[in-house]
């Protein structure tokens, strides 16, 4: 039996490995893109957390992602139970509502840029209509990484939505039934019933979803690039300028690895949270 699968074991450390040994040995050398350059050993990870632009990267980076994840979840959720009841054209609605995720990312960054990007465009029009102003969505620091954290939830929603169907899809009505009986009131069922329930499908869809929003570059990038004054450079964002602008492969490779970091120590967290689920 371990002869059989040996093979494909092998050949997943390699292809796991390599890349994984290969950039921890970049990360510790002031190398770029075409020359390796020489050991440095820790230096590039004290200079990126001395550097303000990292912390700056970092804090709006845990934005984006507590906003991203619960932001979305919670109307994941609403959605998922509003769908559970007879609501006219449910299918329908349903399948509307998938398209935030199902549309390519580029084509929705696009439709946002075209919302939003100028003065002249659309909901800017509007606000200035309504008398509130010129909005600068994109070109102002703080109404930029708002727009971004709201795009975020828009094109994560669905997602969480599935996740939380399912989730619903496997609690017993019964147990509805007794409580009803017994005098609890929708609210109470929601919080002693729904909840525990599907907790542990939440908590995973907690991991992957700040597993995404860590990772995420097409959203950021598409929509503002970062900008403007790096209000909305996530750090995954501040890798890939450092090692494909700055041609530093050094230090950006060292940003990934703290990225990572963070990310196993949520995901242990988490983890714990949906064995605790298991064993009640």
């Amino acid at each position: 039996m371990i002869l059989l699968v040996a093979p494909s074991v092998v050949l997943l450390l390699l292809i796991n490995a390599y890349p994984l040994i290969y950039a921890a040995l970049q990360s510790v050398r002031d190398g770029s893109l075409i020359h390796a350059g020489d050991f440095v050993g820790l230096a590039n990870y004290l200079d990126i957390l001395a550097s303000q632009r990292f912390w700056k990267a970092a804090l709006f980076t845990a934005i984006f992602t507590i906003v991203g994840v619960f932001g979305s979840w919670l109307i994941g959720l609403g959605l998922a139970l509003l769908l559970r009841t007879s609501i006219p054209g449910r299918t329908v609605f349903k399948v509307l509502l998938m398209l935030p995720w199902v549309v390519p990312i580029v084509v929705s960054s696009t439709s946002w840029n075209w919302l939003v990007a100028t003065p002249d465009s659309l909901i800017p029009t509007l606000t200035a209509a309504f008398g509130l102003g010129d909005i600068y969505f994109l070109a102002d620091p703080t109404m930029a990484a708002i727009t971004v954290c709201v795009f975020k939830v828009w094109v994560s929603f669905p997602f969480m939505m599935l996740m939380t169907s399912a989730a619903l899809a496997s609690v017993d009505h019964t147990v509805y039934e007794a409580a009803s009986i017994d005098g609890a009131t929708r609210w109470q069922q929601f919080t002693d019933i729904t909840l525990p329930l599907i907790s542990r499908s939440t908590y995973i869809s907690w991991i992957l979803m700040t597993i995404f929003c860590v990772n995420d570059f097409p959203t950021i990038y598409l929509l503002t690039g970062g900008g403007p004054v790096d209000a909305t450079t996530s750090l995954v964002v501040l890798a890939y300028r450092t090692v494909f602008q700055d041609m530093r492969t050094g230090p950006g490779v060292a940003i990934a690895f703290l990225m990572t970091l963070v990310l196993v120590i949520v995901s242990v967290v988490l983890y714990r949270q949906i064995r605790k689920v298991d064993v009640a």
